[in-house]
């Protein structure tokens, strides 16, 4: 069976955990912004009631085509999906007509069946295009960056956005290749030449595995479009809606903590008296690791974190008042 027929399979992770911290009002109105196979989209309309809905987005393409047409399909009337990152999911409820939302949930990065096909190129376990693109109709690909972006900008993103201790090393070698005529442009290439560069591993690690995060994060943009997510979140959540967001590593849950904790503060005013302050804009709910069971059944779970936050009933100049909230 080949990459076009294979039906990639995708594990949720901490899916039960994650619906139960999200929904609180079964009645509401909820974003999931990373669809991926729909794991957690099917159980949150499980337990959603008659006046739920549930508005799915996903940027990769096969995605959509999952839970509109395939074997999978959802067929639910409170049930729908556009094609789109989930930054941008204000404006995807402008167009439906509609307001604060009572949930938000984020599953940051790569699903399984873009990490299992090799067409895709994420991987270093397998040989095909060195893309990595989630949305393959826009932007450029991994290969196209390395075939143009100078050695000191390869270095940078892969000190920055993989923490490699080599990248100097790799970004070098890198060049040279390209500089002789035969620029990387396969998953295999890639994972050859930094074999090659590094010198010394965690045990356990592929010597490539920073890089290709690094290349896979800076090619999607990833960091970028959390934040941006997370600040339309603190926009568009209704008084006591909830923000879920599960991270696989120190970068994304960095921005997730930061984000929650600085806006779990009561924030004061300098020019003020200290005892007088505007009220935090969030609640920390809890954080959530799984459990062993979970990470002995899928590997891939063992460096998920789930945040949760709420949001409280300080308002912000700019968000829409709670009535104005419509159903389309």
């Amino acid at each position: 069976m080949d990459a076009a027929q294979t039906p990639w399979q995708h594990r949720t992770v901490l899916l039960h955990e994650a619906v139960d911290a999200l929904v609180q009002r079964p009645d509401g109105l909820y974003v999931d912004g990373t669809y991926g196979r729909g794991g957690h989209s099917r159980l949150l309309l499980g337990r959603l009631g008659p006046a739920g809905r549930l508005i799915a987005l996903d940027r990769d393409p096969e995605a959509v085509a999952d839970a509109t047409s395939g074997p999978q399909r959802i067929d639910d009337a409170r049930f729908s999906i556009r094609h789109c990152r989930y930054a941008e999911f204000p404006a995807v409820l402008d167009d439906a007509g509609l307001g604060l939302i009572d949930g938000l949930l984020l599953d940051i990065g790569v699903s399984s069946p873009q990490i299992d096909n090799p067409e895709r190129g994420f991987s270093f376990r397998f040989d095909g295009p060195l893309d990595m693109r989630m949305d393959p109709t826009r932007g450029e690909s991994a290969a196209q960056f390395l075939e143009g972006a100078s050695e000191r900008r390869i270095a940078e993103v892969l000190r920055d956005l993989g923490e490699e201790r080599f990248a100097a090393a790799i970004a070098k070698a890198l060049v040279a290749r390209r500089e002789a005529g035969a620029p990387v442009r396969r998953t295999a290439e890639l994972a050859e030449v930094v074999a090659r560069a590094v010198k010394t591993r965690e045990r356990g690690q592929d010597p490539a595995t920073r890089t290709f995060q690094a290349l896979r994060i800076l090619v999607n943009a990833e960091l970028e479009e959390l934040e941006q997510g997370l600040n339309a979140a603190l926009r568009r959540l209704a008084p006591g809606g909830r923000l879920v967001v599960i991270s696989f590593h120190s970068l994304e849950d960095r921005i997730v903590k930061t984000f929650i904790q600085r806006h779990a503060r009561t924030p004061y005013d300098r020019r003020m008296p200290l005892a007088v302050g505007a009220p935090p804009l969030l609640r920390e709910v809890a954080r959530i690791k799984p459990g062993e069971a979970e990470v002995a059944a899928n590997p891939r779970a063992r460096s998920a974190i789930l945040r949760v936050a709420e949001r409280s009933d300080a308002p912000l100049p700019e968000l829409p008042q709670a009535g104005a909230r419509r159903r389309a």
